[in-house]
């Protein structure tokens, strides 16, 4: 019997559980333990790679019973299991999900014993949403990887004659009997995202599955399949949703390209017939032939693939033999430094640009915004890649993580409202250092200048600004650059659902957001807002935030300003009596180094 043990030394740091653990949506019958315990064993059945090791359910059991039991049906220690069939001879794919079980257990329905073709080659994939989980069983007969033997593991992930599966497809693919469909174009005007691509990927791509399972009130596991789904409803027997394992691949299929209009590949379920299922294999396979440079490949700080906190190439060319990936060379040298920079420049210009569709769609968090959900993901990923960017980021450990107890929406449906009216045609470019030359620029960006207007008489008392608050959810009555006008949650506004976001790119940007007023003459004026300036840099002054009235500065702030929360700003403008001038707020992110943010709520420009 061989072992081996899937984890991060046994140890789930805030980031690694943002990103390595899964987004299932199940809570067990009864109520988990406060810490349950991380670290299970998983048996493999004998003949894994035939239709009747398929068909049998593999076994969850506590690695050290006295750290508490291991139940399948608790999304914290929840393991899944998935493989990908090929049929050499035609290129025909498959997708089967073997089923898992508490260890002692019965199914809550019996497996679907799969059809193989004659000659067919099966790739199996394991994901967890624990910390540690072992092989155990007829790992050998499985050409089953789970890190150097001998050595650490890998993490969350491990995989059985994967290699051999890729080898297959492969061929297949050059001699013209698989065909890889289009990514297709993404509503943004860019191809759709693939599990290369640096707007999706974290600090440990590529793991995890796409597998879902149904567990009963009993706490039981059965295949997901129509038959199952009907005949446990129909016993009021199922919980209200189905247990998940997530990560790049699961982000990609169920929530980016749902948000961004884009199709997963899928491919006919062997358990299910009729109905058709993604997989890590189809998302790799599609990847290897179609993603663009820059193409994400398993670096060698991905912390799955490090010995005692060392870089190892033989255990990063094992990882990547798992996905199809080249093993490290002259090309695809798993360079950190160069992972870092394309996570930090392309994967924040892509996020960015994704905006107006993440920013009102699903995410694997419940109640927050796909957008939200990745900016949040990204800075854990440099954070805990090591990556110099890291220090930019405004919270390594988001507040609101993808936990284990996320509740996710199988296919969400973007609600298409409040999306900003001017999206930028055109991204940054990096340059040779990785810095991105140039941010997009919108029409609507404000100009300045003032006219006189002179006038006489009392002053009647008023608020002059129209929409001081940003509630209207647009850009008119203010002109701004695109996406200020904000209502993501990224930054909670001062009041109401909307505020005025500039800045917070971790790129150099330069954001406004202005209004035309006149003031009459024979006033006194004071404007005043509110204002939270949100820094990595709280010590620095290189990023600043300018008020304006015409030509005439009224005051500028900088990273020193940065606080909790919201602060109250008053200026005097009654020298600006009798004039028509444009109020100007504009948010200057300097050199992308630090990351700022200078969100503006609840304006007034009161006369009296």
């Amino acid at each position: 019997m061989t072992t081996f043990s899937l984890g991060l030394g046994g140890v789930i740091t805030a980031g690694a559980a943002l990103l390595g653990v899964s987004f299932a949506a199940t809570t067990p019958p009864a109520a988990p333990p406060a810490q349950p315990n991380p670290n299970c064993t998983l048996r493999v059945p004998a003949n894994p790679l035939t239709a009747q090791g398929l068909a049998t359910p593999y076994r969850l059991t506590a690695t050290d019973p006295a750290q508490g039991a291991c139940h399948e049906s608790n999304a914290n220690q929840s393991a899944f299991v998935q493989a990908t069939v090929i049929d050499p001879a035609t290129g025909t794919l498959s997708v089967y999900n073997p089923l898992v079980i508490d260890n002692g257990s019965t199914p809550a329905a019996a497996p679907v014993l799969p059809a193989l073709p004659a000659g067919a080659v099966v790739g199996i994939w394991f994901g967890y949403n624990g910390n540690t989980l072992s092989l155990a069983g007829q790992t050998a007969a499985g050409n089953c990887v789970g890190g150097i033997q001998g050595g650490q593991p890998f993490g969350q992930f491990a995989y059985c004659n994967a290699p051999a599966f890729f080898t297959a497809a492969n061929t297949a693919e050059g001699a013209g009997r698989l065909a890889v469909p289009p990514l297709g174009t993404a509503k943004d005007g860019r191809p759709c995202l693939t599990t290369r691509d640096f707007g999706l990927v974290d600090q440990d791509q590529s793991d995890n599955v796409t597998t879902e399972y149904l567990v009963s009130t009993q706490g039981t596991i059965a295949q997901k399949t129509a038959k199952n789904a009907a005949a446990l409803a129909g016993g009021a027997m199922m919980q209200p949703a189905a247990l998940l394992n997530g990560s790049d691949n699961l982000l990609l299929d169920n929530f980016e390209d749902p948000a961004l209009g884009c199709t997963p590949w899928r491919a006919p379920d062997l358990a299910d017939p009729g109905s058709t299922v993604t997989s890590l294999a189809l998302n790799e396979l599609q990847a290897a032939k179609l993603q663009a440079s820059p193409v994400a490949l398993v670096p060698l700080n991905d912390p799955m693939v490090t010995e005692n906190n060392q870089q190892s190439r033989n255990k990063a060319n094992l990882y990547r033999a798992g996905v199809d990936q080249p093993a490290l060379g002259a090309t695809a040298n798993g360079d950190p430094a160069a992972y870092c920079a394309n996570l930090a420049t392309v994967g924040t210009q892509r996020i960015v640009l994704d905006r107006p569709f993440t920013s009102v769609a699903a995410s694997p968090q419940n109640g927050q915004t796909l957008f939200d959900f990745l900016t949040q993901r990204l800075a854990a990923s440099l954070t805990n890649l090591g990556c110099q960017q890291a220090a930019s980021t405004p919270t390594a450990t988001p507040t609101a993580s993808a936990s284990a107890t996320a509740v996710p929406t199988a296919t969400p449906t973007p609600t298409p409202t409040a999306i900003p009216t001017a999206i930028p045609t055109a991204m940054p470019t990096a340059t040779s250092s990785g810095r991105p030359t140039a941010m997009p620029t919108s029409s609507a960006a404000p100009t300045t200048g003032s006219t006189p207007k002179p006038s006489a008489g009392r002053c009647t008392p008023a608020q002059l600004l129209a929409d001081p608050g940003f509630e209207a959810g647009t850009a008119s009555p203010w002109k701004a650059t695109p996406f200020v006008i904000d209502n993501s949650g990224g930054e909670a506004p001062h009041s109401g659902t909307w505020d005025a976001w500039l800045d917070g790119y971790l790129l150099p940007q330069t954001d406004s957001v202005s209004q035309q007023v006149t003031i009459p003459a024979g006033c006194k004026a004071s404007l005043s807002f509110w204002l939270h300036v949100n820094s990595a840099t709280p010590s620095s002054t290189a990023d600043t935030l300018t008020v304006a009235a015409g030509s005439t500065t009224l005051a500028t702030y900088s990273d020193r300003d940065s606080a909790d929360g919201y602060q109250h700003k008053t200026l005097d403008l009654s020298a600006l009596a009798g004039r028509t001038v444009r109020l100007t707020f504009t948010g200057v992110e300097a050199n992308g180094s630090s990351r700022v943010s200078f969100v503006l709520d609840d304006t007034a420009l009161n006369v009296s």
